[in-house]
């Protein structure tokens, strides 16, 4: 099992963000500032700040910041950018796919306007893109927009996405390497150029190894989770006709009453709580639920190995550390 597995219990991200804990208050701060500089839409400001999450990505940039010691100066200002970019991510996916809550909470284009959710997504994106031309130094730069290139192309893939039940393993894989590895990635590879520069390299490969093993997990959640854990109503990539690693995995293997049951299904307009209930059922009897683990469990594995080799330092220990935590969450 990799680093992040402790004897006793399960992983606590609290104890992760510990040798960061001061930077990652002032990528708070940060954030409110950047986002309240230009917008005149305070209400929409308010929202986004309770949209941030578990700042994971943030603390991605500084623990990979001070994997040589402490976190860069900087690293603060490169973690707030990379947040903003995924709250673009979250605001730009709501508003593709209507959604009306994301963890729990009302999205912006449920509670303002879709229009009002595409510009905020907008800008978002370009003030981070504004907060990385202020250093001069075009390598964050150039990682962060090369991964956001990666994710608009994984959102197009999946939007045009031909007929579902022919998308495969590494159609798939593909996918969620836009999609989420990319910036996962990038939080990574941006936090060792800020003040671990000689690791750039294995610390990227980290990310990315996470970053698969952090979607899979997220899917399998679909399958496995309830809407008091995720936020969000179990089977709702199903109810949405999207083919995940689960289903990919259980397809290979069925034949018959269960493959024509899942045809039937994706035919339906608007799947019930039955329906879907059925379908994870079948995905779990022929073997996709725990195919889907072991995948995410070699990703998290190659995502140790790539911490190989760097110093011995607390930040170092929470990166094997969020190993775990990625594996074990329960939302």
């Amino acid at each position: 099992m990799s680093a992040g597995a402790r004897p006793g219990g399960a992983v606590s991200l609290a104890d992760i963000q510990s040798p960061v804990r001061g930077q990652l208050e002032r990528v708070h701060a940060e954030l409110w500032r950047i986002v309240s500089d230009d917008s005149p839409l305070g209400e929409v400001n308010h929202h986004l700040m309770g949209m941030r999450g578990k700042m994971f990505r943030p603390t991605l940039v500084l623990l990979t910041s001070a994997v040589g010691g402490r976190p860069a100066e900087r690293a603060v200002r490169l973690a707030a950018a990379v947040e903003l970019v995924h709250l673009a991510t979250l605001v730009h996916d709501d508003a593709v796919d209507h959604s009306v809550l994301r963890r729990g909470m009302p999205t912006l284009n449920s509670l303002f306007s879709h229009q009002i959710s595409v510009i905020m997504g907008d800008f978002l994106y370009l003030r981070a893109l504004r907060e990385l031309v202020t250093d001069e130094d075009v390598d964050p730069l150039r990682v962060l927009t090369d991964a956001s290139v990666q994710m608009t192309l994984g959102e197009m893939r999946q939007l045009a996405q031909p007929v579902a039940l022919e998308f495969g393993e590494e159609d798939y894989e593909v996918l969620i390497r836009g999609k989420t590895a990319a910036l996962i990635s990038a939080a990574c590879e941006i936090g060792a150029l800020s003040g671990a520069p000689d690791w750039r390299e294995p610390l990227a490969r980290y990310g990315d190894r996470l970053g698969m093993a952090f979607q899979i997990v997220d899917d399998l959640l679909d399958y496995t989770g309830t809407q008091e854990t995720t936020g969000k109503p179990s089977g709702l990539d199903l109810r949405e006709h999207k083919v995940t690693l689960p289903l990919i995995a259980a397809l290979r293997e069925m034949s018959g009453a269960s493959r024509r049951a899942v045809e039937e299904f994706f035919a339906t307009s608007e799947p019930t709580d039955a329906d879907i209930a059925a379908i994870v059922a079948i995905v779990d009897e022929h073997g996709g639920l725990e195919y889907a683990r072991r995948r995410g469990e070699q990703f998290a594995l190659e995502a140790d190995e790539a911490l190989v080799g760097l110093p011995d330092t607390p930040a170092r220990a929470a990166l094997g550390d969020a190993i775990g935590y990625v594996m074990e969450r329960r939302s």
